[in-house]
């Protein structure tokens, strides 16, 4: 059954039904994983007309995708946070591992005519830092317990961190700073075109950063739109 889209629609339960209509999202830059919880008319300001047209353009997405999304949805939680972790969580180590000696050949070969670069280096590195710590947290501290209360084990879930609200609310709030960060560094690499001087290092450079950014936006909505909520009803049903 297709989903019925209309105005009051939540950004994040559309992309939830079907993560191609992202690509809708990222063509009007409306931010679908750390701001997901919006409606599209307030996502487009309660402009009548703007709003039409993004729920027509959503529509003709589901129509040219329907039944060739994986439906995470239907997922057991802890398979989903297996898939996070395997495709994801790897991802971003080996790219931070990758990027940051581009980073730093761009800077020192053309840091002087673009001082920008200093900047995006900068933030990239402080990114990386959080999100490495960010990444151990969820692995160390949310994701088992998930994984007990999947195999019905509420008990031994229990933790200090009391509700499952508590860190939930700590990584979302962890998401947000990576999506204003990586806001930061659109505009500063003007959406990733590299200038007219650009070195093959230097494009290739802004091309895994861009890529970088837009696997971080699909990491970001799998766990704010889909796993979290999840992991907040299975603790209410599970609690006596």
């Amino acid at each position: 059954m297709t989903m019925d889209i209309h105005s009051n629609s939540i950004i994040g339960e559309v992309v939830a039904y079907d993560f191609h209509t992202a690509s809708v999202f990222s063509k009007h830059k409306i931010d679908f994983c750390c701001n997901g919880k919006r409606s599209l008319a307030e996502a487009c300001h309660n402009a009548e007309d703007i709003t039409q047209q993004l729920v027509s353009e959503l529509k003709e997405s589901l129509q040219k995708t329907e039944g060739k999304e994986s439906d995470f949805n239907a997922w057991p939680l802890d398979l989903l946070i297996d898939y996070i972790e395997k495709i994801h969580h790897r991802y971003v180590r080996n790219k931070i591992k990758e990027i940051t000696p581009y980073l730093d050949k761009v800077c020192k070969v053309h840091g002087a005519n673009h001082p920008e670069l200093h900047q995006i280096k900068a933030l990239f590195m402080e990114s990386a830092e959080d999100l490495t710590q960010h990444l151990y947290k969820e692995e160390i501290i949310l994701f088992p317990y998930i994984r007990h209360m999947c195999a019905g084990e509420l008990a031994a879930a229990h933790s200090s961190f009391g509700s499952v609200d508590n860190p939930i609310h700590m990584m979302e709030h962890e998401h947000d700073t990576e999506g204003n960060r990586y806001r930061t560094i659109r505009e500063l690499s003007n959406d990733y075109t590299p200038p007219a001087d650009a070195c093959t290092t230097y494009r290739v450079c802004f091309s895994m950063l861009e890529e970088f950014e837009k696997d971080l936006h699909k990491h970001i909505h799998l766990e704010n739109n889909i796993l979290f909520p999840a992991a907040v009803r299975m603790e209410k049903e599970m609690t006596p």
